[in-house]
């Protein structure tokens, strides 16, 4: 009799643990949400996918930006642009002016730069963490730029 207990009552036990395990709780799913113009995740994959891309070919221009810095010469037709991003988020720096195109992939973080002909106008743009950053800036000497989401 104590065994035919003790075996229904681990029988019971066992059911009751049973009963909890196969209850299924509902399935959260995130979805992108969409805009009139469009997904703002999308925009961020976009810069995120663009960023990868230019790191594969992107060659810095160290040495030169180094020395623009130290030596600060205004006989050099070149001055750097450097730009710090304090954001979480990686991103990539269009750099435009006359007869000069560049894009420049910097890290969340992290610093970038390029060298520029000397006394124009530039038009910077870029996406920092869903943000969008524009400005014109006449560039004539070494300008330093820092980003923050």
């Amino acid at each position: 009799m104590k065994k035919y207990i003790l075996l229904s009552g681990t029988f019971v036990f066992l059911i009751s643990c049973n009963l909890n395990y196969n209850t299924r709780y509902p399935v959260r799913r995130t979805f992108p949400t969409i805009s009139g113009t469009g997904s703002s995740n999308t925009s961020a994959a976009s810069v995120e996918r663009e960023y990868n891309e230019l790191l594969k070919t992107y060659k810095p221009e160290t040495t030169e930006v180094l020395n623009d810095l130290l030596n600060n010469s205004t006989d050099d037709p070149r001055t750097s642009i450097n730009i710090e991003n304090k954001s979480s988020c990686n991103m990539v720096l269009t750099i435009s002016g006359n007869n000069f195109f560049r894009k420049i992939p910097i890290g969340a973080g992290k610093m970038g730069y390029a060298m520029v002909p000397r006394n124009q106008n530039y038009k910077l743009s870029g996406t920092v963490c869903r943000s969008n950053y524009q400005s014109t800036k006449f560039i004539s000497n070494s300008t330093s730029i820092t980003l923050s989401n």
